[in-house]
């Protein structure tokens, strides 16, 4: 089965930690209301802090709205904090609180960052729906149906999401 590699190369528009010119970029397309991605974020988390600068990590949105019905407002959220160079902070937020992402939650959580408009938070927050749009369809043109799904310097990820394997795959990315 021939399956694309990272459809849209990351830009400056993607959320990303880590330097530009780190020798691996490491992508993840994810949810968060999905509980895959929450056991994902705390390994992809201790896999920047051990490999340090050299690796870039960016995330991009694929909100999953048939199973997940809150992952569209969260991802819509994380982008209103973006706005206020909040959106690694709102990012961890989410994942912490997974089980409570509804609207009111949300705005709880924008005003706990000292967002200035609490209130226009998840779906309300329309004018992020074409930065989500524009994950999304990034995601699908690259063949992602589910999340987590991860590329390293393009190529899509397929070994276990554990700190050792991925730790031992962005070693041997090919970089370049």
């Amino acid at each position: 089965m021939n399956v694309p590699g990272l459809a849209s190369p990351v830009d400056a528009l993607d959320h990303s930690r880590g330097p530009a010119r780190a020798p691996v970029t490491l992508v993840e397309y994810g949810d968060y209301q999905c509980r895959h991605c929450w056991r994902a974020h705390g390994v992809l988390e201790d896999l920047v802090d051990r490999v340090g600068d050299g690796m870039r990590f960016v995330f991009r949105h694929f909100p999953l709205v048939d199973l997940h019905p809150h992952a569209w407002p969260a991802a819509l959220a994380a982008e209103a904090a973006a706005d206020a160079d909040r959106f690694w902070v709102m990012h961890a937020l989410l994942f912490s609180h997974q089980d409570r992402l509804a609207e009111g939650d949300l705005a709880g959580y924008a005003r706990r960052l000292g967002l200035r408009d609490a209130g226009a938070i998840g779906y309300r927050a329309r004018e992020h729906h074409e930065r989500v749009k524009r994950d999304l369809a990034s995601g699908e043109a690259s063949g992602v149906a589910g999340t987590p799904v991860l590329f390293l310097n393009g190529r899509r990820y397929r070994g276990p999401v554990d700190l050792d394997s991925l730790t031992e795959a962005v070693r041997d990315t090919p970089t370049g």
